[in-house]
C-alpha cells in the first residue's frame, strides 16, 4: 500500500498539483502508472485505500478526477464498477455519429476508419455521446462493425423539436435527424406546449436498451411560420454557441471604440496608402484591405488584415469563446459571430477613414501570376474608402462613369488590382486548378419577415479580383509558417477518394463525358470537365456532382497541399474576425515578427493536431447548420405554392423516382415512381434512369421536366412534386426508346 506521504514524493508532479489545488491528490499521471504497475482493475475504495486518501474530501476530488480520465479515454469502468487502463484493453475511443435510420458510426479518436453501430447498439448512445467500442467483424470491403463497451460521456443536455401527444403520451422528435430516439416528456412537465409547436426539451434521464430518454420542456420557441424561426432550430440543434458570457462581454467593451496611441507604437505606419476594402453590400465585418500599384513589369500587392490577435490573446475570455465557436455563422437573416460586435464590427473592423492594427502581407507580383518575394509586418492603416463588388465592377468594366468619379483616388490602384488578378488568374489556369462557379441563392425578405423571392446570385470580377488576393495571401502565410518550421494549421485538401472517381466516371459517362482512368487524380482532370461543359443546361449539376465527389478540405498541421486549388502549400490567414484557424496563424506571425523562435511559440505541434479537428469539426457544424436553416426557409417558400407548376432538371434517379431540382432557385424535391404514367418502371443503375417496361419511356439524369408540387413537408424538410406536361425546347423527360432497342435489366 502506498501511503499519503509517500505518493507526495513519489508523485512527479506533485508541485504542479500543490499549485493549482488547495487540496492536492496524485495526478492523473502517478495514477496510470500505479495501474500499470498493480496490474489488475481495481474498485474506487481500493485504489484511494492504495493511495493513501483517507478523509471524505480526498476520496470525491479521487473520484472526479477518475470521471474525467474515463470522459478523456485514460480509463474505463468495467461492468463491476472497477477501473482499468484504456491500452490493456482492446478497445477504441470516440465520438458517435448518429443516422436517421437508426444506425450510426464511431469516429475514432486516433482518426481512423468510422466503425459501425447497428441499430441495438444505439439504442444506449446518442449522436455526439463519446464512448468505448470493441470490433467485433469487418463487412466484405473491410469495414469495421463495432459493440458498445462504455459510454464514456454524455454530449447532449438539451434538444429542440417539435412537440407531440399520441394516446395521452407526449414526447419530442428532435429536429436534428441524427438523434432518432424520441424524447418522453412527463405529463407535468410540458409547459402546456401544444403539439405542433416547436420546443426545447432538456434530457434527464438518457436513453437505455429497454428505454427512449426522458426530458422535461424547457422553452417554447414557438410555431412553424414564427419569423426566425428557422434559424432558432439550426442554432439550438447544432448547438451553437450564441449568448455571451458576461466576461467576454466587459473584455470585449473594455477595450474601447477608439485604437490607443500605445498601440500603435513600433508598427508601420500605412495610413497615407489608399487602401480600400471590398465585400458585399450586406457585410458589417471587413477583416481585410487591398491595395496595388505598378513596379517595373510587375505589382506590389499589399493585403492588409485586422489585427485581431493584438487583442483577442491566447487563454483570455475572449480567445476561450472564440475556441469554442470555431467560426462566424451566417445565416440567410441572422450572423452567430465568432466574435463580440465591439469588435467584429468596431474595433477590429477595418471600417473606412479610423485607424486599424493590421497585419500586412507586402507582396511583389511577376506579369506571370508569381509572387517573387513578400514580407509580413505589423501596422496601423485607414482605410480609404469602403467599396462593394458592385461598385469595383463597374469601375473595372468602364461602363459607369459616376461610379468612376465618386471613388476617383481609388480608380487606378483597383485597375493594379484588376491587372494583378489577371496575372493571377492566368497562372491559376496554368496549374489546373478547379474554378467551380455554382450560383449562390439569396432569400429576399419582406418587412414582416417573411421570404418575398428567392434570387440567384453570381460572381462576378469584382469577386474573384479579392479571391485571388486572399489566395496569394494565404498561400505566403503558409510559406511563412513552413520556412520557420513553426506549429500552425495548414488549410489542406486531400485529392478525392478512387471509389468516389470511379462513380463520377460512370455518372459522366451517362452524359457522354469521359474521364479518363489515371493513377491520381489531379486538379487538372476536374478543370477540362469543367470547361467542357460550359454553357450546358445541365451544367450546374455536373458542377455540384463534381463537387460532391471530391473529399471535405480540413485543417491540420501536417500539410498535404491542396487538391482543389492545385497548390503544394496553403493556409487560411485572411479572415481572423470569422475563422479561428485565422486567428491561429496571426499568433505566429505576430511571434515571428517580434523576433520568437519554434521553441519557444505557446503551441506544440499536438495542440495544433486537436486545434485542427476542434476548427474542422465547428466548420462543418456550421455548414451543417445553415443548410438546414435554408432547407426550412425553402419549404416555408412553396408552403403556399401548392398545385403551381415549375420547372425542374431531374438531378437523381432511384428506384422509388426522380430527384428533381428547380434550378433558378436550387429547391429540391422527389417525383415518386408512383406518381410516372402508369407502367412498371425498372431502375437501371448503370445508365442512372428508369425505364417503362411497356411504354419505353426513359426518364434519366440531366433531363428538363415540368413538376407539379404536391406536397411539402415542413418537419422533414421535404417537398414531392408530380409530373405535369414536359417542357421545349431541350431533351425531354420521358422520350420514347428506340424501336428495337434493348432492355437494360
Amino acid at each position: 500500500m502506498v501511503k499519503k506521504k509517500d505518493w507526495r514524493r513519489a508523485d512527479p508532479k506533485a508541485r504542479r498539483e500543490a499549485g493549482r489545488y488547495q487540496h492536492p491528490i496524485p495526478s492523473r499521471e502517478f495514477i496510470l502508472e500505479h495501474l500499470e504497475k498493480l496490474g489488475v482493475p481495481v474498485e474506487l475504495s481500493d485504489l484511494a485505500d492504495q493511495l493513501g486518501l483517507k478523509r471524505h474530501r480526498d476520496r470525491q476530488a479521487l473520484s472526479k478526477r477518475l470521471k474525467a480520465m474515463t470522459r478523456d479515454g485514460q480509463i474505463i469502468v468495467n461492468r463491476r464498477n472497477e477501473y482499468c487502463l484504456m491500452k490493456r484493453i482492446p478497445v477504441i475511443t470516440g465520438t458517435v455519429i448518429g443516422h436517421r435510420d437508426g444506425f450510426g458510426f464511431v469516429r475514432p479518436d486516433e482518426g481512423t476508419d468510422d466503425i459501425y453501430l447497428g441499430p441495438r447498439q444505439m439504442r444506449e448512445v446518442m449522436h455526439g455521446d463519446r464512448v468505448a467500442v470493441r470490433i467485433r467483424s469487418h463487412d466484405r470491403r473491410g469495414r469495421p462493425d463495432g459493440s458498445l463497451v462504455e459510454i464514456l460521456e454524455r454530449s447532449t443536455t438539451e434538444l429542440v423539436g417539435r412537440f407531440h401527444r399520441e394516446s395521452g403520451i407526449a414526447f419530442v422528435i428532435p429536429d436534428n435527424p441524427r438523434f432518432a430516439q424520441h424524447i418522453i416528456i412527463p405529463a407535468r412537465q410540458t409547459l402546456r406546449a401544444r403539439p405542433g409547436q416547436i420546443v426545447i426539451a432538456k434530457i434527464v434521464e438518457p436513453p437505455s436498451y429497454d428505454a427512449q430518454p426522458v426530458g422535461h420542456v424547457v422553452e417554447i420557441l414557438g410555431n412553424d411560420d414564427d419569423p426566425g424561426m428557422e434559424t432558432d432550430i439550426a442554432v439550438r440543434a447544432h448547438n451553437l454557441p450564441w449568448k455571451w458570457p458576461r466576461k467576454v462581454k466587459q473584455q470585449a467593451k473594455d477595450f474601447g471604440r477608439t485604437v490607443t496611441q500605445a498601440s500603435k507604437r513600433g508598427r508601420e505606419d500605412l495610413r497615407d496608402l489608399p487602401l480600400v476594402t471590398i465585400d458585399g453590400a450586406d457585410a458589417r465585418d471587413f477583416d481585410d484591405a487591398v491595395y496595388c500599384e505598378k513596379r517595373g513589369q510587375g505589382w506590389r500587392l499589399i493585403v492588409a488584415i485586422a489585427d485581431v490577435a493584438h487583442y483577442v490573446t491566447n487563454g483570455s475570455a475572449l480567445d476561450v469563446e472564440a475556441r469554442r465557436r470555431g467560426t462566424s455563422v451566417y445565416f440567410p437573416n441572422r450572423v452567430i459571430p465568432m466574435l463580440p460586435e465591439e469588435l467584429s464590427n468596431g474595433l477590429c473592423s477595418l471600417n473606412p477613414m479610423v485607424d486599424r492594427l493590421c497585419i500586412a502581407c507586402e507582396m511583389y507580383v511577376s506579369p506571370q501570376g508569381k509572387v517573387t518575394r513578400s514580407r509580413f509586418f505589423k501596422a496601423v492603416m485607414k482605410s480609404s474608402a469602403r467599396l462593394t463588388y458592385s461598385q469595383v465592377y463597374a469601375i473595372i468594366s468602364g461602363k459607369n462613369h459616376k461610379i468612376r468619379k465618386q471613388f476617383n483616388d481609388a480608380v487606378a490602384p483597383i485597375e493594379n488590382l484588376y491587372d494583378v488578378y489577371r496575372a493571377f488568374a492566368g497562372a491559376r489556369r496554368g496549374r489546373g486548378a478547379i474554378d467551380l462557379d455554382i450560383p449562390e441563392i439569396r432569400f429576399v425578405f419582406d418587412d414582416d419577415e417573411k421570404i418575398e423571392r428567392i434570387v440567384e446570385y453570381r460572381r462576378n470580377d469584382a469577386h474573384r479580383l479579392i479571391e485571388e488576393c486572399m489566395i496569394a495571401a494565404n498561400v505566403e502565410a503558409a510559406r511563412f509558417l513552413k520556412r520557420n518550421k513553426i506549429p500552425g494549421l495548414y488549410r489542406v485538401h486531400d485529392a478525392p477518394d478512387p471509389d468516389h472517381v470511379e462513380e463520377l466516371r460512370v455518372f459522366l459517362s451517362t452524359l457522354g463525358i469521359s474521364l479518363p482512368p489515371v493513377k491520381r487524380m489531379e486538379a487538372k482532370h476536374y478543370s477540362k470537365i469543367l470547361s467542357k461543359i460550359k454553357g450546358r443546361p445541365d451544367e450546374i449539376l455536373i458542377e455540384t456532382v463534381l463537387l460532391r465527389s471530391m473529399a471535405q478540405a480540413m485543417y491540420q498541421p501536417n500539410n498535404i497541399g491542396h487538391f482543389g486549388l492545385a497548390l503544394p502549400l496553403y493556409a487560411h490567414f485572411t479572415s481572423p474576425i470569422r475563422r479561428y484557424p485565422d486567428l491561429l496563424l496571426h499568433r505566429a506571425i505576430h511571434h515571428l515578427v517580434e523576433g520568437g523562435r519554434a521553441g519557444n511559440f505557446d503551441y506544440r505541434p499536438q495542440d495544433m493536431e486537436g486545434l485542427g479537428k476542434l476548427c474542422s469539426e465547428n466548420e462543418r457544424r456550421a455548414d451543417d447548420a445553415t443548410r438546414e436553416a435554408m432547407d426550412w426557409l425553402k419549404c416555408e417558400y412553396m408552403m403556399d405554392k401548392i398545385g403551381e407548376e415549375f420547372d425542374a432538371i431531374v438531378t437523381g434517379v432511384t428506384d422509388f423516382g426522380l430527384f428533381v431540382q428547380l434550378p433558378a432557385m436550387q429547391i429540391d424535391g422527389l417525383v415518386h415512381v408512383s406518381s410516372l404514367d402508369s407502367d412498371y418502371y425498372h431502375h437501371d443503375s448503370t445508365r442512372r434512369r428508369l425505364v417503362g417496361d411497356s411504354s419505353g419511356k426513359v426518364f434519366q439524369l440531366s433531363d428538363e421536366i415540368r413538376v407539379r408540387l404536391i406536397k411539402v413537408d415542413m418537419e422533414n424538410r421535404k417537398i414531392d412534386f408530380e409530373p405535369a406536361i414536359l417542357t421545349a425546347p431541350g431533351r425531354r423527360a420521358g422520350t420514347q426508346r428506340r424501336r428495337g432497342s434493348k432492355r437494360r435489366r
